[in-house]
């Protein structure tokens, strides 16, 4: 017997004390004392460690940081301010098939387990012992508690502390309260927190609106962002948006057919290229107005703030600015590409650096980066930052010939490898989207502001071409000489004294000491009306009617208009906006002609709610009032009618011809050297202006005037805005005028009462008054003040 037991085989052995019953009864009772004293120690750590967990009170009232926005007055967002991109909703708002879609992905069991999933706990232990890659059995409640309380490095005793507190929060809160803060406050990527926030981002639409393909791409993201992030990897999101319908069929949420035409759905990610309303400038006046009331916390305390914008009229006013300034810079000399890139032969070397020359050139909305692939004075093949292929030909190169051709200069020419920008045409029969134009970006400036003559309120509002480029903003920080679009102001003081639309003024040469100014064509007429020459933009004539009113006169009636009388200088030179002012203050200020003679302040914010919707501050636009009349309402007519004339017949005859109306009233300006070009008009509901210049002064082209350079924008501005407006002329007031051989006059200087001429033989006696009247505000004569002011006196 002994001999068998020292003879048998080591297996033989192990069969045999396997076969052993009380082998077995010992290994039953060591492991059941070993798991009862792990689960001993376990108590004892959770008897330890749940007291030190954190409370839950920013949980069961959970306010989560929520950016500030700001929106059109019909409810558009134009901006966004904070670290984190979130939209806080209910659970009730949040679509049921949301809900599902991500409990059948990420926790099936959510309604019926404690915290804890043990099923889930148990596959994700089997999966890591045979598996390379770790995988997680987190229920919801173990993620948000790990979101809100801890780290995301995976040690076994932050897993610990997770479980216990995922028991915490399961027992001080409901479950549609653990499901809904979740749900608003997961990160998906993208700055986008929350699912709304996730939806706004990925889709540029409310989480309510999307499409099943739509709703399991994003149920995708909580697992990990980065990786399935549909921006940056779609076929990666795609694959797991699969997983997610395949899940969501599994947990009998929908149904074969469902799930078969979301996997075939042509999904539309949104990209820097989708239209958007651009109102940079806008919704920056409303943070910093924002920020210097609630200081950093206007960051996280989701105040919604709403302006006065219309979201048409701003949309319109931003293309027609950048319209303006691009065909500007088509008409000045290309001044080459903007870098240079090495093509590899190997294309997929040749790939990654295009990609890197693209990525360090991005596009500027509708002004695409492109680098040149082929390049012969006939055509340019040019891919995009999209890895779409441009081809540029015809019309599209007229710019650039020079450019193109084998003696150019080596920093000028557009050669293989070249950094290039391009502009898609207007659309035709041939190409739908518009042909292909190589431009460049502007260097001008420009802005366009409008505003509501009956309440202040500014409907339109852009500061410049590009707000990331330049963050100045034009409308409300932009001082220029305003031209001849500051005449109508003087011819409103004149009024006063006076002169009427039918006195005749002398369209002849006029001398103060070394200054001899010019008409801007170079010609005298002789004698004409004030209509006439205000049409005209006649400078002789407005000088005269200016000797007449005199220059401190002229000043303080431009402060009644909202201009700031320290900025006007005390001469002549004023009568042709030698001065300073904001588009805002003009625009302001040719308001005052449209409401019948009231000045009211400008207001862009008109209402700021906090996260929940409660009013904070709610500002009441202002009403024509006694209080704030700057002019008579028979003074606002007459001017109104005289600038109706320069949309009729004079320099502004294209507004009304482009808009089919009557009812449009409007100046043009251009300073000396067209170093700013202007135009300033309303029709009654809206008035508006567009300036076009250098930050750094210098002349815009021999050819640029007011009427050619910047009236298109405006035009384009209200032909958005006055769609389907009936014509509507401003009337004259019931008393006060009298309108007689042709044209209008005020009662009292009606006949022979008021001036009838204005020329050789009053310009004595208007030079006298003029002189008395500066006398009398402490400044010297006109002849004297305008010596050796030509070189920045303003001609149109």
């Amino acid at each position: 017997m002994t001999a068998d037991k020292n003879t048998a085989t080591p297996l033989a052995r192990i069969l045999a004390w396997a076969q052993d019953g009380r082998v077995w009864r010992r290994l039953l009772v060591w492991a059941g004392a070993g798991l009862a004293l792990i689960l001993l120690l376990l108590a004892i750590a959770a008897a330890f460690v749940y007291p030190t967990l954190p409370d839950l009170d920013n949980l069961s009232d959970y306010k989560p940081k929520q950016p500030l926005r700001v929106y059109t007055a019909d409810g558009q967002l134009i901006g966004e301010f904070g670290a984190e991109r979130r939209h806080y909703l209910p659970l009730a708002q949040i679509p049921k098939r949301m809900q599902d879609a991500l409990l059948a992905t990420e926790d099936r069991y959510f309604y019926s387990h404690g915290g804890i999933d043990v099923r889930g706990v148990a596959r994700a232990l089997l999966a890591n012992l045979t598996a390379s890659r770790s995988q997680g059995g987190s229920t919801v409640t173990q993620q948000l508690a790990r979101d809100l309380y801890l780290t995301k490095k995976k040690l076994y005793s932050r897993k610990f502390i997770e479980a216990l507190l995922a028991y915490k929060i399961e027992s001080q809160l409901s479950k549609e309260k653990i499901l809904e803060v979740y749900l608003n406050q997961i990160y998906l990527g993208q700055r986008a927190y929350g699912f709304e926030a996730a939806a706004e981002t990925y889709f540029g639409k409310s989480l309510k609106d999307l499409s099943l393909a739509e709703t399991a791409m994003l149920a995708g993201l909580p697992k990990n962002p980065a990786y399935a992030n549909p921006i940056s990897n779609f076929q990666r999101a795609k694959r797991r948006q699969l997983v997610v319908l395949e899940s969501m069929k599994d947990f009998g949420v929908i149904k074969q057919a469902e799930l078969d035409q979301a996997k075939v759905e042509e999904l539309r990610i949104r990209s820097a290229q989708d239209p958007r309303l651009h109102a940079e400038f806008a919704a920056e006046m409303a943070r910093q107005a924002v920020y210097a009331q609630y200081g950093d916390e206007a960051y996280t305390l989701g105040l919604q703030v709403h302006t006065g914008l219309i979201a048409d009229q701003q949309g319109a006013a931003y293309k027609g600015l950048r319209r303006t300034l691009l065909e500007l810079e088509r008409r000045k000399p290309y001044r080459g590409p903007e870098g240079f890139v090495e093509l590899p032969k190997d294309e997929a070397e040749q790939d990654d650096a295009i990609d890197q020359a693209l990525s360090e050139h991005p596009d500027n909305d509708d002004l695409r980066a492109a680098v040149v692939l082929s390049a012969s004075p006939s055509k340019i093949l040019a891919v995009l930052q999209s890895g779409d292929e441009a081809l540029v030909q015809g019309e599209g190169l007229r710019s650039v010939q020079a450019a193109l051709a084998a003696k150019a200069r080596p920093e000028l020419r557009i050669r293989p490898g070249a950094i290039i920008r391009l502009l898609r045409g207007n659309p035709s029969k041939a190409e739908p989207q518009g042909a292909w134009m190589v431009t460049q970006s502007p260097e001008a400036e420009g802005a366009i502001v409008a505003v509501e003559p009956a309440t202040g309120l500014v409907r339109a509002l852009v500061g410049g071409f590009d707000f990331h480029r330049n963050k100045f903003n034009h409308v409300t920080q932009a001082y220029r000489q305003p031209g001849s679009s500051f005449k109508p102001i003087v011819y409103s003081a004149a009024l006063e004294q006076g002169i009427g639309p039918a006195t005749l003024v002398e369209d002849a040469p006029l001398v103060f000491g070394s200054w001899e100014p010019k008409n801007s064509d170079g010609q005298f007429d002789g004698p004409m009306t004030v209509r006439t020459a205000l049409a005209r933009s006649k400078n002789m004539v407005t000088l005269r009617v200016m000797e007449q009113v005199g220059p401190a006169r002229a000043r303080a009636w431009a402060g009644r208009f909202g201009l700031e009388v320290d900025k006007q200088p005390a001469d002549l030179t004023l009568a042709l906006g030698s001065g300073a002012a904001t588009p805002l203050q003009m625009a302001s200020a040719y308001a005052v002609f449209a409401n019948g003679g009231y000045a009211l302040k400008p207001l862009l914010i008109t209402r700021i709610l906090d996260a929940k919707g409660a009013v904070l501050f709610e500002a009441k636009p202002q009403a024509p009032a006694e209080e704030l009349r700057a002019i008579s309402e028979r003074n606002a007519f007459v001017m109104s009618s005289l600038l109706q004339e320069v949309t009729r017949s004079g320099t502004a005859a294209r507004a009304s011809g482009a808009l089919r109306r009557s009812d449009i009233y409007g100046k043009t300006g251009t300073t000396n050297d067209s170093v700013d070009a202007w135009f300033a008009g309303y029709q009654k509901n809206l008035a508006a202006v567009v300036w076009v210049g250098y930050d750094n002064p210098r002349s815009l082209g021999d050819r640029e005037f007011g009427g050619g350079l910047a009236m298109p924008a405006w035009i384009d501005l209200m032909a958005v805005a006055l769609k389907n407006v009936p014509i509507s002329e401003i009337a004259p007031p019931a008393e006060g005028l009298l309108h007689s051989d042709g044209d209008w006059s005020f009662e009292e200087f009606a006949g022979e009462a008021g001036v009838r001429y204005l020329g050789s033989n009053t310009e004595a006696v208007a030079a006298a008054a003029s002189a008395a009247s500066a006398a009398a505000a402490g400044l010297a004569p006109p002849a004297a003040a305008t010596a050796g002011s030509a070189t920045t006196f303003p001609v149109r």
